[in-house]
């Protein structure tokens, strides 16, 4: 094995291979074992604690650490932390906007999700959300998905779905039944489409048979007389892409942005007049990703409604008015702005 390795050395500081020898080369990786693939991450890093955490699929139990050997399959590194000011920035629009029932996509972990809702939160004289819930995303990227409830407002049920992927990778929809103040019934589909591809025909046909398994359940649901039905969500497309039809044109969902209460400031200058193609409204031109989507029966209760994006930081400015905290892109709370909408009670 060890004149193989030398031998594959030797081959690979070349500038130049002949067919012969890049035939050597690929002959030499498997008698090594390089060819032996996984789809498993071989680490994952992590912010929050500026540590790479190494874990071979192999692995034996070990302790961690000491600052004896200082090796262990841990990694310190030298990372920028997140600024604390966009954590903060965060919770200013969280604070803003005021909703019972928030969506929040791409939270690292249960804790640090409830140290921002116990600490940072009431920082901005808000009250901490009664309930929180994380729900761990299949995509191996440490991104998870969650929600949080007001009190008065009950999590039933949560359900999750795959909805379909890539080779063996499948993304999930998550289905929460949720209890309002006065006991109504209100389902919330809830999804991050992330692009599993460079190839752009090919995410576009991924994406469309995800739209279709969505655009079933939503169907689903109304057929069983759940007719208080939210979809949420990032798309990663703006609404005329045909990988969209399945929900727009296929079902009777209705966007939040074409409500007629739907309000968000405008850009300024020459961009407060400018269309831009597949922007949110004329005088909005980010391009729309997150979406909103309501049953008729919530969208004709809808009261007022709006696209939060005080928080995010334009490409270049001026374009829209923004927190006078944020000041970069490294301090912005998003690079998504935050859809809402305000429901009027039932009336029986």
């Amino acid at each position: 094995m060890t004149d193989w390795i030398e031998e594959l050395d030797m081959l690979m500081r070349k500038t130049g291979n002949s067919l012969s020898e890049q035939e050597r080369i690929r002959e030499l990786s498997f008698l090594l074992g390089f060819e032996k693939t996984t789809p498993l991450p071989y680490a994952v890093m992590r912010r929050k604690a500026g540590l790479l955490y190494m874990k071979g699929i192999h692995h034996s139990t070990e302790s961690r650490a000491g600052h004896l050997t200082n090796w262990n399959g841990w990694i310190e590194l030298q990372t920028k932390p997140i600024s604390p000011a966009a954590t903060d920035n965060k919770a200013r629009v969280i604070a803003d906007t005021n909703a019972d029932i928030l969506l929040l996509q791409e939270v690292e972990d249960r804790a640090s999700l409830e140290e921002f809702n116990q600490i940072v939160l009431p920082k901005f004289n808000y009250k901490p959300y009664s309930h929180t819930f994380v729900i761990q995303s299949n995509d191996m990227k440490g991104l998870e998905i969650a929600i949080l409830l007001h009190e008065g407002y009950i999590l039933q049920t949560i359900k999750t779905h795959l909805i379909g992927g890539y080779s063996d990778l499948f993304q999930q929809l998550v289905e929460y039944e949720i209890s309002t103040l006065n006991s109504e019934e209100i389902h919330i589909l809830a999804t991050n489409l992330v692009n599993q591809t460079d190839d752009q025909e090919i995410a576009h046909k991924i994406r469309k048979s995800l739209v279709e398994n969505i655009a079933r359940i939503y169907k689903n649901l109304i057929a069983q007389g759940k007719t208080n039905v939210i979809i949420a969500g990032t798309f990663n497309t703006p609404s005329y892409c045909d990988s969209l039809t399945p929900l727009f044109q296929d079902t009777d969902v209705k966007d939040i942005t074409k409500h007629f209460s739907f309000e968000v400031t405008t850009d300024e200058g020459d961009d407060a007049t400018y269309y831009r193609l597949g922007a949110y409204r004329k005088g909005v031109n980010i391009k729309q990703k997150d979406y909103l989507l309501f049953s008729p029966a919530l969208f004709e209760r809808m009261q007022d409604s709006g696209l939060h994006r005080k928080a995010m930081w334009p490409t270049k400015k001026p374009q829209w008015s923004t927190y006078k905290e944020v000041s970069s892109k490294y301090n912005a709370a998003s690079e998504h702005p935050l859809v809402w909408g305000n429901l009027t009670k039932k009336r029986y």
